[in-house]
């Protein structure tokens, strides 16, 4: 049996990331990594500073080491979106695929336009996505309009369990993209919003990212490539 692990930050991830494991790729052995302080600790700094890097290093080391009935560890997917440096230089470091919570999501994203949407509910991670987004589309040699929309108060919602206020304010924030051709909802505790953003009247697609990574992680292990996984108008299909 193939074994991954999920490393999060948010306690809120865990959930989406789960559910999109039971989607996309039930037969694998996923097991998680949670520091809930890494979130907190990040939004009060400001910026990613170098000890977030040995931390984000220790928990990839802590998981690619993990080993159990279900073998070793294939493969590693970070699920907060705050964090994209550190993930990098921890792709230097570990032997295994490592998968930032976003590039996948991303990569599907201009698969299918060049006007991107991307909301976003902890807006610490607001820049360096948007950053992500833009240098990923000048490696691919596209051009790409990118308009970022921080759905405030959605993750505060979330943590309070008003997980009706948190899809009712990501939706309202996705319908002032109406001129985008697809809408990325960039934090993995946003995919719970997506069909509500899809019935609010948001014309184009809308990616999620765990399900685009979990498809993405689990083709890169078994050397399967699927033509269109990860999107459709408001989830994922395979």
């Amino acid at each position: 049996m193939t074994r991954v692990a999920l490393i999060h930050a948010l306690e809120e991830s865990m959930a989406p990331a789960r559910a999109a494991v039971q989607r996309h790729w039930p037969s694998v052995f996923a097991f998680d990594v949670l520091d809930t302080s890494l979130a907190i600790d990040r939004a009060h700094a400001g910026r990613l500073q170098p000890a977030f890097y040995e931390r984000l290093a220790a928990l990839a080391s802590y998981a690619a080491g993990a080993r159990g009935q279900s073998g070793s560890t294939a493969g590693i997917l970070f699920t907060c979106s705050a964090f994209g440096p550190a993930i990098d230089a921890v792709k230097a470091r570990v032997e295994l695929p490592v998968l930032r919570p976003n590039e996948s999501a991303f990569r599907l994203a201009l698969k299918h336009g060049r006007s991107i949407g991307l909301v976003v509910s902890f807006d610490s991670s607001a820049e360096s996505l948007e950053q992500e987004l833009i240098a990923m589309a000048e490696a691919e040699g596209v051009g790409v309009k990118v308009s970022v929309a921080v759905a405030s108060g959605a993750l505060e919602a979330l943590k309070a369990g008003d997980g009706r206020t948190h899809d009712s304010i990501v939706a309202r924030v996705a319908q002032r993209l109406q001129d985008v051709d697809v809408v990325v909802l960039g934090q993995f505790s946003m995919a719970r919003a997506a069909e509500v953003v899809a019935d609010a009247g948001f014309a184009g697609r809308v990616i999620t990212t765990p399900d685009a990574a979990v498809s993405d992680l689990r083709d890169r292990i078994l050397g399967d490539r699927s033509a269109d996984t990860g999107v459709s108008r408001f989830t994922t299909v395979e």
